[in-house]
């Protein structure tokens, strides 16, 4: 008993020493990038009353844990530069190296903020291959929510720098966007990158900043009594009925398998959604089969397979194995093959595509092809296919959708964002909007009360905020159409109003048939020139042309814009294109557009008294070209006419 009581004891001391250590939050750690020229917070936790010492470029800071363990101490402003180490001592010793002064960037939005570099290898595959910028750095927080309220700490995450091992993680944007920074001052940037794909803006904004919004304040408190976990999608049908089963997967010999004999299967062509070849209205899964023939060369050889985008999700198999699936829509398909798979002569490839709702199928205008080398494989052209399993929309089913955490107010902000708000910074970037698109005009006020709460949280006054306005996504319509994405983008527009905000105009940067377009190192690199200007006090011009307000002449309306810089201009030399006009009625038909110095006039013949012009007023308009000199792309905005 003695032995078991001293061994009791013992692992209380222990315990009491270890809680008693000074603790860094997980963001004030090794290779950080802290803020230049502003007042530096570093904190942390200690035992109560327990003095704690900070040593940090010949100065020394003194303070004690306050009766709930926290402490902090602020370091004097400093100029960019490092690396330098700093030392951190209570009870215990921390010594944190390789830090950096430079300027730090609070990155967030959904995925198009998220997506990193490593998906996007393909075009930008120089960058990737070239980095060696071991002073920009990212400190990446991994997709946390929390329902309940703020919370003070991250459970990981570390400081990166943009080195080849390390590049590959970095988003997109944010590295373009750091590189055009570096390259411009030549000091260190540090991103923070809080982004999580796929989320509306309610989740980002603290339970603070909902002051106006009555509605989103009871959902947060119903929120606060759900579950920890909840249950997912439920799809309860009529009792003595059974769920359909994937014939595919269901007999004998599976239809991917090189033993399975296909019977009865019908020809179609990749790409193409089935809707579009004599499918209708399917949703559920289709098998696609064909035999590839590959050559000698390949033989053997790890190969990579792109198969584009598919809706909604898929499984590859070579030759009965399965090489790769993706379980949604929007990433590219690159699937590697394993050494040893592929044969010389016909090689088996079947797909399994399953489709939920709306067209499914392979997306069209992308890359459909495998390659080793400079071996190629076209994967284009005709397979067979046959339908697995139908999904028969049950009229006495019960349908309940899922709670999704990280879609509710406040839980991204609460678990991804409050931890960071002691940590100074240059300003904040932003890209997000698309899973508001259903709530457009409402995100004209979501978006600055995210402002606002972020700038008070922050204590920092009106620091910068920058946003991406959404590029085009989606059918090309070649008539004047209502548009929840142009609604949006007017909703970001409008936002321009608040102090010290830019916005990086993108219309002209989408992919019709893809969420998350390439080209994101322009995306990056307008966002640089707005920071330039509003956070570097840069005399450039930084954004495209922005319709200031409109003027009625007669049955014709003028467009007064700021941000003209040396003239408007078309960016393809032909005449304006994505010009509306209408009456009352709010019946807009194409414009005739005409440029008069940093002004448009406008007109159409059937609309004698016009009341409403628009530019760009679609999810992806066809040719929106009007720009500035400097190359930069106007707004596109909706307006009435004075």
């Amino acid at each position: 008993m003695a032995r078991i009581y001293i061994l009791i004891c013992f692992s209380l001391s222990i315990a009491m020493s270890v809680s008693a250590q000074v603790r860094l939050p997980r963001l004030v750690r090794d290779s950080m990038v802290l803020q230049r020229d502003a007042k530096i917070n570093i904190w942390g936790w200690a035992s109560k009353g327990e003095a704690v010492t900070v040593k940090f470029y010949g100065k020394t800071y003194t303070t004690q844990a306050s009766d709930n363990g926290k402490w902090k101490v602020s370091l004097v402003a400093m100029k960019a530069g490092g690396p330098y180490t700093m030392e951190i001592k209570g009870k215990n010793r921390i010594v944190l190296h390789d830090i950096l002064i430079g300027d730090v960037w609070f990155c967030s939005g959904q995925s198009n903020m998220v997506h990193q570099l490593s998906l996007h290898s393909v075009y930008y595959p120089e960058v990737i291959a070239n980095a060696n910028n071991p002073q920009i750095r990212q400190f990446w927080i991994p997709t946390l929510t929390n329902l309940m309220g703020p919370v003070q700490d991250l459970p990981a995450g570390s400081w990166k720098a943009a080195v080849p091992q390390d590049i590959g993680a970095f988003s997109a944007v944010a590295y373009f966007f750091a590189k055009s920074l570096f390259d411009r001052y030549h000091v260190p940037i540090g991103i923070i990158n809080a982004s999580v794909g796929g989320t509306p803006i309610e989740a980002w904004i603290g339970a603070s900043g909902f002051k106006s919004f009555p509605t989103i304040l009871k959902t947060i408190a119903t929120n606060k009594e759900r579950p920890e976990t909840e249950a997912g999608y439920l799809n309860h049908p009529p009792s003595g009925k059974s769920e359909p089963v994937d014939k595919g997967l269901s007999g004998t010999t599976p239809w991917y398998s090189t033993a399975f004999i296909p019977k009865g299967w019908r020809q179609i062509g990749i790409p193409g959604y089935w809707e579009d070849q004599g499918i209708r209205n399917l949703n559920g899964v289709v098998w696609y089969r064909k035999e590839i023939e590959v050559p000698a060369s390949m033989s053997g050889k790890s190969a990579k397979v792109y198969l584009g985008r598919i809706v909604d999700a898929d499984e590859l198999y070579i030759n009965g194995n399965r090489v790769g699936n993706t379980s949604y829509q929007y990433p590219q398909r690159r699937y590697t093959v394993p050494a040893g798979l592929l044969k010389a002569g016909k090689n088996l490839f079947v797909i399994r595509v399953t489709n939920q709702s709306g067209k499914g199928g392979f997306v069209p205008d992308k890359p459909y092809y495998m390659f080793f080398g400079e071996d190629t494989i076209d994967l284009k052209g005709y397979w067979t296919y046959k339908v697995g399993e139908v999904f028969v929309p049950n009229r006495h089913a019960r349908r309940v959708f899922p709670f999704s955490a990280q879609n509710a107010p406040t839980a991204l902000y609460n678990a991804m964002v409050a931890p960071e708000k002691g940590y100074a910074i240059k300003g904040f970037i932003w890209y997000q909007g698309e899973s508001n698109t259903g709530n457009a005009q409402e995100y004209g006020q979501l978006l600055p009360a995210l402002i606002a709460d972020w700038r008070e949280k922050w204590n920092m006054g009106n620091i910068p905020f920058l946003y991406v306005q959404l590029p085009g996504f989606g059918d090309f319509n070649y008539l004047p159409t209502e548009s929840n994405w142009a609604e949006l983008r007017e909703s970001q527009r409008q936002t321009l109003s608040i102090p010290n905000t830019a916005m990086a105009v993108a219309i002209d940067l989408g992919e019709w048939n893809d969420i998350h377009p390439d080209r994101k190192k322009p995306v990056g690199k307008r966002l640089a020139l707005a920071a330039e200007k509003i956070a570097y006090g840069a005399d450039i011009v930084y954004t495209g042309p922005v319709a200031r307000f409109s003027k009625k002449e007669g049955d014709k309306v003028r467009v007064f814009f700021t941000s003209v810089g040396g003239g408007l201009i078309t960016s393809d030399s032909e005449d304006l294109q994505e010009f509306a006009i209408a009456g009352a009625d709010k019946k807009f038909v194409w414009a005739h557009a005409k440029i008069e110095g940093s002004q448009i006039l406008l007109w159409n013949e059937e609309v004698k008294d016009p009341k409403f012009v628009r530019y760009a007023w679609s999810d992806n308009p066809v040719d929106p070209n009007l720009s500035n000199k400097e190359g930069l792309p106007a707004s596109p905005f909706e307006m009435e006419c004075n």
